[in-house]
């Protein structure tokens, strides 16, 4: 039966049947912005692969990939961790643990981005622009996709941690922080695989 509002017609019953219909529509969009990095990446491939003869696809003098990129795979990973550490909590009712783990994760997925910035700024100052060949312009484009989501995952990561500091999440029904630890573990899948990506292409 629909729960009728002065707002709005509510067609769930419930708040663990609007919670699963939300889960349900996270994997979704989990599943489009997957594809999304496919592309990306069957992209650099090709690129990677079909080079024309004589040409190099790392100019003489061009840097390796950025040391801090291994610093920003650790923070990811660790982040992921304290996310779920979060939803565990939440699930067994500890609203301060879960609290203090999603203000690790928020300063984690800064650090994150800070780090990024360095990476860039450090291939920037090596010379290796956006313009000086496609072995840059690759790493730019997929690492500056990647952020981008980041980003975009930073507003409801907030909008999380607000909840759970005004204890709104209960052990059945945190619909919304499942959602973005869901978000957030594939951030961190898609980063290990495009950094593979781009350390394979490198050698």
């Amino acid at each position: 039966m629909s729960v009728k509002t002065l707002k709005h017609v509510d067609p769930f019953d419930s708040a663990p049947q609007r919670g699963a219909a939300g889960v349900f529509g996270m994997w979704v969009f989990i599943a489009v912005v997957a594809m999304i990095f496919v592309g990306c990446l069957l992209g650099y491939a090709v690129v990677r692969l079909d080079q024309p003869p004589g040409r190099e696809w790392m100019p003489k003098g061009t840097p390796p990939l950025p040391g801090a990129l291994l610093l920003s795979t650790a923070v990811l990973l660790v982040s992921s961790w304290t996310m779920q550490d979060a939803v565990r909590a939440v699930r067994q009712g500890r609203l301060a643990r879960a609290e203090h783990a999603m203000a690790a994760t928020l300063g984690l997925a800064a650090l994150f981005l800070v780090v990024q910035v360095l990476a860039w700024t450090q291939l920037w100052r090596a010379q290796a622009t956006i313009m000086s060949g496609l072995y840059a312009w690759t790493f730019y484009v997929l690492t500056g996709t990647h952020v981008l989501h980041v980003l975009g995952g930073l507003p409801p990561l907030v909008l999380a941690y607000r909840r759970t500091r005004e204890g709104l999440y209960t052990p059945t029904d945190h619909a919304g922080l499942v959602m973005c630890a869901m978000y957030w573990h594939a951030l961190d899948v898609i980063w290990v695989v495009l950094y593979a990506t781009l350390w394979a292409g490198s050698r």
